[in-house]
């Protein structure tokens, strides 16, 4: 994957490892896992469409792959859960941490310039 990012401009800025998941499509109240376990989760810049994108691969599956927009929202739902709706890829991500510190850490350095936060 990090091969065929950088071939498109993109360099990594950040990564760190969360437990995803989907919201249920049915429902759309409950969270479905997206992986198995914790997984590396990475936030790239494309320097040449000025973007940001938010991408998770688990073995051979893309379990994210978003691109971040001016006018998506964050939201932490607790101290190690945070969220946001991706309307190009028609779903909401969550993202679970071990704990609060790594959560913000995640945040402060790669959503303030884009997500707005709640």
């Amino acid at each position: 994957m990090t091969k065929d990012c950088a071939k498109m401009g993109e360099q990594p800025i950040f990564t760190t490892k969360a437990h995803v998941f989907h919201i249920d499509p049915k429902t759309k109240r409950s969270w479905v896992p997206a992986s198995s376990q914790a997984v590396n989760v990475s936030f790239f810049f494309d320097s040449t469409r000025n973007l940001y994108r938010i991408i998770s691969v688990e073995g051979s599956k893309a379990v994210i792959n978003s691109t971040i927009t001016p006018n998506m929202t964050f939201t932490k739902t607790s101290q190690k859960f945070g969220q946001w709706s991706d309307i190009r890829a028609n779903t909401v991500y969550g993202l679970g941490f071990a704990s609060e510190p790594e959560l913000n850490k995640l945040f402060d350095l790669s959503f303030k310039r884009d997500f707005k936060q709640k």
